[in-house]
């Protein structure tokens, strides 16, 4: 069954059911966790990047009220790079940009439901006090509330498409005003439009980041690379409360070996993709890809773990997502994506 039927019959089955029923049980070990990743709160002339302000009230009464642990990002990293186990269900909340809304619209309302976030900042809109962006008051306002700052570039560039030394640059000049403003650099690093490729992951590496963050699918594993954790993003189309609980609920599916372990794809296009699901995941039966581009593609199963996804065409110029989703129980599904990017010519 293509995995965008499996996500419309997971929430026609009752997610809201299931979270229910589940909401009273003890909290098991996980070694995985979901990072949702927002921009906008009430900005209705953007529903591309907006959370409408009953969604995100659904999605706080959601996290506060169910079988849930809500934890500082940066927390959630450290555990999973450890090795350390998580509680089920644990969920780490993530603000991209530093748009105004963010405190006027969530910070209060998270402040109030005790939930702390991460929020990433691309430094020059903040400096260039354009209006609908944060101030550095209001930046350290929710730094010293106990939410976490990370980076975001400076100019909210794409890196992929600049060189070395531009982004060496831009790093420079984000961590010089980071450092200003707040009084320390931070390690969380989250790519602006959710572009990475090994050649960007390394010179985030120089400037002492420990972690990155995208904006594909899926939850973070234990076995994910750092330098490119997923996050779900969230707007006005995936935001309504069934879409929501089906991410919150959705466990990794644990993947060794992947290729082609760069996601900048401009030496070779169409990839050939293949990985390894972990030995936790007893059969692969159920397993299903959908790609941005094509939708459901066919898998080739070699073995018991292994999967192999061989695309018909070369991929389009820019962003696309490739996600992989599997039966998990109770009403919950694996999940694993990842994001390709073809420079334009």
């Amino acid at each position: 069954m293509r995995p965008i039927f499996l996500l419309r019959r997971a929430a026609a089955l009752g997610a809201l059911a299931v979270l229910t029923a589940v909401a009273a049980g003890p909290a098991r070990a996980a070694d995985s966790a979901v990072i949702l990743m927002y921009h906008r709160f009430g900005e209705d002339g953007f529903p591309s990047t907006n959370v409408r302000i009953a969604q995100f009230e659904d999605h706080i009464r959601t996290l506060t009220g169910g079988p849930y642990t809500v934890l500082p990002v940066a927390e959630i990293v450290d555990t999973l790079r450890a090795g350390r186990e998580l509680p089920d269900r644990t969920v780490g909340i993530t603000i991209d940009d530093a748009y105004r809304s963010v405190y006027t619209e969530a910070f209060p309302r998270l402040k109030a439901a005790g939930l702390r976030f991460t929020l990433f900042v691309a430094t020059d809109a903040v400096d260039r006090r354009l209006p609908d962006f944060l101030t550095w008051d209001q930046v350290r306002e929710m730094r010293d509330a106990g939410n976490d700052i990370g980076a975001h570039s400076a100019s909210h560039l794409h890196m992929t498409e600049a060189d070395a030394a531009t982004n060496r640059v831009e790093m420079t000049r984000s961590l010089k005003r980071l450092k200003e403003e707040l009084g320390a650099a931070p390690v969380l690093f989250a790519y602006p439009y959710g572009e990475a490729s090994i050649a960007v992951w390394n010179v985030i590496r120089e400037f002492g980041f420990t972690t990155g963050f995208g904006q594909h699918s899926g939850a973070a594993h234990t076995t994910s690379q750092p330098f490119y954790l997923p996050r779900f993003a969230l707007n006005e189309t995936y935001s309504d409360l069934e879409s929501f609980i089906l991410r919150v609920d959705a466990r990794a599916l644990p993947i060794e070996d992947m290729t082609p372990e760069d996601p900048d794809l401009r030496v070779r296009n169409p990839p050939l993709v293949g990985f390894t699901v972990g030995a936790s995941i007893p059969s692969l039966q159920g397993l299903a890809c959908y790609h941005s581009q094509f939708g459901a593609v066919d898998i080739e199963q070699l073995g018991r773990h292994r999967i192999e996804i061989r695309f018909p065409a070369p991929l389009d110029a820019g962003r696309t997502r490739l996600n992989c989703t599997k039966p998990a129980g109770q009403g919950r599904w694996y999940w694993y994506g990842t994001q390709f990017y073809v420079p334009a010519e």
